[in-house]
């Protein structure tokens, strides 16, 4: 039986579930027979992939900033959940330039709410703590970031997850580790693409946009080199490390990353000329503009903790991750149910372990 069994009837908690990444783990959870409340702004793109699956009327929805730590404790007390998986944050580099103290207080201020939260919610055995591979201080060598590596952070964004993951050590060494029931964990994941995104200044619904706008897919940094993973790995180390929380909170609390094989790194325009390549149609432009914003060029993980004792590795390499990112859009673009054709990539990815 698979462990991802744990969840069915189960009542799980997850912050950010209209996100992006949240709206597919809330999708899968109920695909496992879990019980979900979600807590989260609205979505903040039209179309967004929450909407189009429909989720707000199959889960208990609620509306809600996690910087407000009277409606998000309430939420959660009231819901009782055994598992919290936390995903909740202003997600994007470039936003948090032109954005820099609504980024700080919601991935820092926002976060310590939640730990609040579940520090005084007894109920809580499992808790997952989504942070970013930004977390790290990057130096931007060759082999992958270690969970024990420093924290840091050149932009806003990535101080913030840096911040963020010193706030969970803390709790995690305070508090959680004097409650022999809860086991909590944080979660860094490298840059994911997949079908439903449409966030602004980000690869693939740029690529798509211009694509379906008939003009040049304009790229800033083509050269700049991602830990490109689909979706559904990260999800998948999400979900493996959440129940091995609940079932081993000693071995298990910690940090942990899921990326992608560092042999599976593509830059920027090597991803969006695979896009033109599936779409077949689209063009390139690059970027002249001498004001764009700092990103780093090479960040990496090692992912051998989560190899070794989670038993979790990437299922899916780059062109396959690519070649379903593509699929997901052209269905879209089609006017296909998008719901069906997120759960048959779901179906295909866990192999058997969701049916």
């Amino acid at each position: 039986m698979s462990l991802l069994s744990i969840y069915k009837n189960k009542k799980v908690f997850i912050t950010g579930h209209t996100g992006f990444k949240g709206s597919w783990m809330t999708l899968i959870l109920k695909k496992l027979g879990a019980d979900v409340r979600g807590y989260s702004l609205a979505p903040n793109t039209s179309p967004n992939h929450f909407n189009l699956l429909g989720l707000e009327n199959e889960i208990d929805h609620i509306e809600g900033d996690i910087k407000d730590f009277d409606l998000l404790n309430k939420s959660l007390h009231d819901f009782k959940p055994e598992f919290v998986f936390h995903l909740a944050a202003q997600p994007l580099v470039r936003e948090s330039y032109e954005n820099p103290v609504y980024t700080l207080n919601t991935n820092i201020m926002g976060s310590i709410n939640l730990l609040e939260a579940v520090r005084n919610a007894e109920f809580v055995r499992s808790l997952t703590y989504i942070t970013s591979d930004k977390c790290y201080e990057n130096v931007e060598w060759i082999w992958g970031y270690r969970e024990n590596d420093k924290m840091g952070g050149h932009d806003p964004y990535s101080a913030s997850k840096g911040a963020a993951e010193l706030v969970f050590s803390s709790y995690l060494r305070s508090f959680f580790s004097n409650n022999p029931d809860l086991g909590a964990g944080s979660a860094r994941a490298g840059n994911v693409i997949g079908g439903g995104d449409w966030s602004a200044n980000r690869i693939i619904p740029d690529c798509i946009r211009a694509i379906e706008s008939e003009k040049p897919i304009i790229l800033r940094n083509p050269k700049s080199t991602r830990p490109w993973q689909h979706v559904l790995e990260p999800i998948s180390g999400y979900l493996l490390l959440g129940a091995n929380l609940k079932n081993n909170p000693d071995k298990f609390s910690g940090s942990w990353n899921f990326g992608p094989n560092t042999s599976e790194h593509r830059n920027v325009e090597q991803v969006a000329s695979s896009i033109i390549e599936y779409m077949q149609k689209g063009s390139i432009e690059i970027s002249k503009d001498s004001n764009d914003q700092h990103e780093a060029n090479l960040l990496q993980l090692n992912c051998d903790k989560a190899s070794q004792l989670l038993e979790w590795s990437p299922r899916w390499g780059v062109s396959k991750t690519i070649e379903e990112t593509a699929k997901w859009y052209n269905h879209y673009l089609e006017g296909t149910d998008m719901k069906r054709v997120s759960l048959d990539q779901i179906v295909e990815y866990f192999n058997g372990e969701i049916s």
